[in-house]
């Protein structure tokens, strides 16, 4: 099918692009910048130049390339920016939505979170519901005003140019000590099965789905395993800081029960080694 991708030049749009390319999809993939254009050609896609708050350019772009699915991997976090990218939820979201609406697409699937669920004592499943009044709530209800909706909920990225990458935003604390463990929970998914579930859920019923490995996990069980792969010290241990949330771990069973398979099952399979 025809798939309009909102964030063809971001670390899981760039790696999307030559994925949904191989499974026969034809890609209109979208980037902030022109000089993005040729990479995005590279990949696979015909890139388009729009920004997601020029709404009447977003309209014009969406209505032009006539897709069958638009795919909101949009983010904002380069600059650790957290209002940025609740910015980007809520007014790039909808501006998004009514381009599709404009244009009469009917379908859209968006990236969204596994970590805003209510607190619990047990794996969050799908039908449980997230942050009131956030921007991640306010993202997911933009996209539902759609007749067909997916929604992914992945869990936190690691891999290759992720955070959580050798040299990277996380590595680099760990390495400067200043990272501690706690009892926070954390469930992690790898950047190639986030893009091999994409790419699998354009035939998956409409609906919200958690894209997470199979263990969430403490910082104190996860950090450890995470430095030592590094070769980094191994972290301190910590209480949480008073009102601070444990977390929670959110459940792949409807994922895995639609015929999704995580490569790496566990984070203690994905995470680097030391060689």
């Amino acid at each position: 099918m025809r798939v309009f991708l909102a964030g063809g030049s971001g670390v899981i749009g760039s790696r999307l692009i030559p994925a949904l390319a191989k499974a026969g999809h034809d890609i209109v993939a979208t980037t902030r910048r022109a000089e993005n254009l040729d990479h995005l050609r590279e990949r696979g896609a015909r890139g388009v130049v729009v920004d997601v708050y020029d709404a009447p350019r977003l309209a014009a772009v969406v209505k032009e390339a006539r897709p069958a699915l638009v795919l909101h991997e949009l983010t904002d976090l380069s600059d650790f920016d957290t209002e940025a990218n609740a910015r980007l939820r809520r007014a790039g979201t909808a501006n998004l939505v009514a381009a599709a609406e404009a244009a009469g697409v009917d379908r859209m699937m968006v990236q969204s979170i596994a970590w805003a669920y209510d607190a619990g004592d047990t794996p969050a499943t799908e039908d449980e519901p997230i942050a009131p009044d956030s921007a991640v709530e306010a993202m997911e209800g933009s996209v539902r005003r759609m007749p067909h909706a997916t929604v992914l909920r992945y869990g936190m990225l690691y891999g290759p140019d992720t955070w959580y990458a050798p040299g990277a935003r996380m590595a680099n604390a760990v390495a400067a000590g200043l990272m501690t463990a706690t009892a926070a929970i954390t469930s992690f998914v790898h950047i190639d099965d986030v893009v091999a579930a994409t790419v699998e859920a354009i035939d998956w019923p409409d609906g919200a789905y958690n894209i997470v490995d199979d263990e969430p996990a403490p910082a104190t069980e996860w950090l450890p395993v995470y430095a030592s792969g590094l070769g980094a010290p191994a972290p301190g241990v910590a209480e949480l800081p008073e009102g601070a949330q444990r977390g929670r771990g959110a459940s792949n069973a409807k994922a895995r029960a639609v015929g999704w398979v995580p490569q790496y099952e566990s984070w203690r399979e994905g995470f680097p080694r030391r060689s």
